[in-house]
């Protein structure tokens, strides 16, 4: 490949990157929009409905107001990496998007690993807490982030075991061949068409519920909000920080819960393939069949956090390690022995 290929690869992939995340900043602008009105309806109330129409500009005064005030630094903290943590915690949950496919062939980098780079990354994230937490210098924050990393390290495990089902369902590590291995499934078997019958959320149905309370967890999503618990008025790892910093570890929060959302798209509810393969539902574009499936997991997390009550860390922990991981480790030995007993193995 010639200099001048290798450097027109790279404005390709510069200029697809760039696309992705204007797109994805301003999808969760609105997706924050969404969420508060969700939380309104449930409770009866209006949400924002002021700013411009119908209160679609709220998110974006908000950003605003989070810009223009003032960062402040406190006197005590380790300077330099108070203001590394957020920017930690926003850059790598940006870069977990490089690898998801919204479409057949619609990845910035559709890498056959794909899997393991997400739950690489997303295991990095802890150390943005963590540091956040200790360069605070107060008790407070570092408790927080201990126990926020306790939390994150603990439903990871489960999360594991459950792409472990779904690999092996799969037979590859790769996004978008796990997509396509949901063509064929049990409406299939049946003589239908393809249709939502044959995802994996159907024979994995407890590895499903598993991997979307676990993602709540992991990001940190009431009822599992014990870190920030915002009816407290508290902030977790994040009390010292305000303006941009604070703006950034919530953006990194967001990022990771709409990585979530498109994670159980892709690998329990057949990605961007139609509800059912038969015209006019294969007519649409693959990337809107994606985009609304992921809309809908969304609007799941919405309503958990508008009427589930808190949980206590304890009973957290306990649903982490003494329910998920037992049950996730007998569904992998079970689908395992499954598909080698009945020769099923991709």
């Amino acid at each position: 490949m010639s200099g001048w290929d290798t450097a027109m690869m790279l404005l390709w992939i510069a200029f697809k990157s760039v696309l992705l995340l204007v797109i994805l900043l301003v999808a969760l602008a609105m997706l924050i929009y969404v969420d508060r009105k969700v939380w309104a309806a449930v409770q009866m109330r209006r949400g924002p409905n002021v700013v411009g129409p119908l209160g679609l500009l709220q998110s974006f005064a908000d950003l605003l107001k989070f810009v223009l005030k003032e960062v402040v630094v406190p006197d005590a903290t380790n300077k330099g990496l108070f203001i590394a943590a957020p920017l930690i915690t926003t850059i790598l949950a940006l870069s977990t998007w490089a690898v998801i496919p919204v479409n057949e062939g619609w990845a910035i980098a559709d890498i056959n690993v794909g899997i393991l780079y997400l739950f690489a990354i997303s295991s990095l994230m802890v150390y943005g807490t963590i540091i956040g937490g200790w360069a605070s210098n107060s008790k407070y924050p570092f408790l927080a982030s201990l126990r926020e990393a306790a939390q994150m390290v603990s439903y990871e495990v489960s999360i594991g075991f459950v792409i472990i089902t779904v690999l092996l369902a799969a037979g590859s590590l790769n996004l978008t061949e796990i997509v396509l291995t949901q063509k064929d499934g049990l409406g299939t078997m049946l003589g239908l068409p393809n249709s939502f019958l044959d995802w994996y959320w159907l024979p994995l149905f407890p590895m499903f519920i598993i991997f979307f309370i676990s993602a709540l967890a992991e990001t940190q999503r009431p009822p599992f909000d014990l870190i920030e618990a915002e009816s407290e008025l508290v902030a977790g790892h994040m009390v010292e920080y305000s303006s941009t910093p604070y703006l950034l570890f919530m953006l990194g929060e967001y990022v990771a819960i709409t990585l979530m959302c498109a994670m159980t798209t892709i690998l329990f509810l057949g990605g961007w393939l139609p509800i059912i393969d038969v015209a006019p539902f294969n007519w649409i574009p693959g990337v809107v069949w994606f985009t609304l499936k992921a809309l809908l997991v969304f609007f799941m997390f919405a309503l958990v956090k508008a009427f589930v009550p808190r949980y206590r860390f304890d009973q957290l922990m306990r649903l982490g390690w003494k329910v998920f991981l037992p049950i996730s480790l007998f569904y992998v030995a079970l689908v395992a022995g499954w598909l080698v007993a009945f020769d099923m193995a991709p």
